[in-house]
């Protein structure tokens, strides 16, 4: 191997183009394509879901399979191996049938839980096992596919355990040149969303194979529970989230989710990088699921043709002069949700329309459904995934909405922003970072490119959605400019993956 390349193993849950659940997914597609166009050594794993087994990708047997040890018995696993979609990049998916190959959407059952038949979802009571045998089997597969990473990047609580079965059993292998391999891999972890944790009952350290030892407050133990995340926080040689303004927040007791302290004991460690866009999916100019693609030059025409082919698709009045506000989000609380619907009355009374993709809490469901009922040519819903719907809500409405109550980075408001409609964002996490708020100051320097909002309430959500309204009704010249300038900014992931080249070469000593 060319002794300056980086062999870099990505580890994740959910990978696009094989699962999906959310953001998560498009992360770990776009970031390791972008990582081997700038000339990485780079491979993905993740679990070989019944999605997949039954998925467009195909899939070649290995042969390969090993046992490890979870609670009182020994589970057999094995690997199973393709490529991202479009590319040479190896994808090693670990098989393990009764813990992974249990989805099936017909039924109500995702990846990690199921839907109940009252509509209540739960998370799959053994979560724990499922994926600290993932994360034991990430660790198993390397000298079976002699795939020796100098870098192992994890995502997430699901695989957080893995720089600690690589401490406490890896490194101490019993074959000398298996231990110097081990020994040798460094491990990043990022944190998407510091929100979910992955923790469980204290009762699953013995099933995990861990000693009791580490069940303290420095290492794994977390208000009595075994925590994931922390264990991959504390573990890991270095950290990253998704965005500058996020690692900041994360620090502090509002945003840390009870995690702050580690998270400042280990602030040296830790760099907030912004996801990127994928820009050979999110482009309006080369985009298949429009009518007519556009860019800068016909921005107004293509835009108002995407309008009324969304205003259409959702039944609504095919009126181009009415301001058309998207959005497209999992529906839960941290996406803002409350506040629209306290801004709601406002802003059907004035006459806007509204559409809405997504699937979450039931609560939200129907709240929405009310309002799609009360007001059936102004507000548009979809509560299910649609790609195709995704693209044409990017393209077609007029401002994006974002009010989330946190948002670690978010690439709706990046899609938004290259599509030309105008996103109206809370400012916190990542949406700082890449939103510019239209003050007649970045007016006038030309680089504004969104509304923000400060205060969590309705009434300043409500203050930056009049701004932009304003500006769409009264203003179109700097409207036209607000769009262009937007498109302008480069979120590839080009940019993204050479900050996390940068690290991972600082990491293995090549710089």
């Amino acid at each position: 191997m060319d002794p300056t390349l980086v062999r870099v193993l990505y580890v994740a849950s959910e990978v696009a183009g094989f699962a999906k659940t959310g953001g998560l997914a498009d992360v770990a597609a776009a970031l390791p394509r972008a990582l081997a166009e700038r000339g990485l050594d780079i491979a993905v794993a993740l679990p070989l879901y019944r999605c997949i087994r039954n998925g467009a990708e195909p899939l070649e047997a290995t042969g390969l399979s090993y046992r490890v040890h979870i609670g009182n018995r020994e589970v057999t696993g094995g690997i199973v191996r393709s490529q991202l979609p479009g590319t040479k990049i190896p994808v090693f998916l670990i098989e393990q049938p009764d813990y992974f190959e249990r989805d099936d959407p017909i039924q109500g059952a995702g990846l990690y839980h199921f839907t109940r038949p009252d509509g209540v979802t739960t998370d799959y009571t053994d979560n724990a096992l499922r994926f600290g045998f993932f994360c034991r089997a990430v660790l198993e597969a390397l000298p079976l596919l002699d795939f020796w990473p100098e870098v192992i990047h994890l995502n997430d609580w699901q695989t957080g355990l893995i720089p600690v079965y690589m401490r406490e059993i890896y490194t101490r292998h019993p074959l000398g040149e298996f231990k110097t391999e081990y020994s040798r891999i460094r491990t990043l972890c990022t944190v998407h969303n510091l929100a979910y944790q992955g923790a469980f009952p204290a009762d699953n350290v013995p099933l995990l194979g861990l000693p009791w030892k580490l069940f303290n407050f420095e290492e794994l133990e977390f208000y009595g529970h075994v925590n994931f995340l922390k264990a991959g926080l504390v573990f890991s040689d270095l950290l990253t989230t998704v965005s500058p303004t996020y690692a900041r927040e994360i620090q502090t007791p509002y945003f840390g989710c009870g995690l702050h302290g580690v998270l400042l004991h280990r602030s040296a460690q830790l760099t907030g990088i912004v996801n990127g866009a994928d820009y050979r999916i999110w482009c309006p100019a080369n985009d298949p699921f429009l009518k007519m693609r556009y860019d800068e030059s016909n921005v107004a025409e293509g835009k108002a043709t995407a309008k009324a082919d969304l205003q259409k698709s959702l039944e609504l009045d095919v009126e181009p002069q009415v301001p058309l506000l998207g959005m497209v989000s999992r529906l839960a609380d941290q996406k803002g949700l409350d506040l629209v619907n306290r801004a709601a009355a406002w802003l059907l009374q004035g006459g806007l329309q509204f559409a809405v993709l997504g699937q979450g809490d039931l609560r939200y469901h129907r709240m929405l459904t009310e309002l799609r009922r009360g007001h059936p040519r102004q507000v548009g819903i979809h509560l299910m995934q649609d790609e195709r719907l995704a693209h044409l809500i990017e393209a077609g409405a007029d401002m994006f909405l974002m009010p989330s109550l946190y948002e670690p980075c978010g690439l709706s408001q990046l899609y938004s922003l290259k599509y030309g409609t105008v996103p109206v964002v809370r400012a916190t996490g990542g949406l700082v970072d890449t939103v510019v708020d239209a003050t007649e100051v970045h007016l006038a320097a030309g680089t504004a490119t969104g509304f923000a909002f400060v205060p969590y309430t309705a009434e300043a959500f409500l203050g930056a959605i009049k701004r932009a309204v304003t500006m769409f009704r009264d203003r179109p010249e700097q409207w036209r400019s607000l769009q262009r300038t937007g498109m302008q900014q480069d979120w590839s992931w080009n940019r993204s993956a050479a900050a996390y080249e940068r690290l991972y070469r600082a990491m293995v000593g090549a710089i």
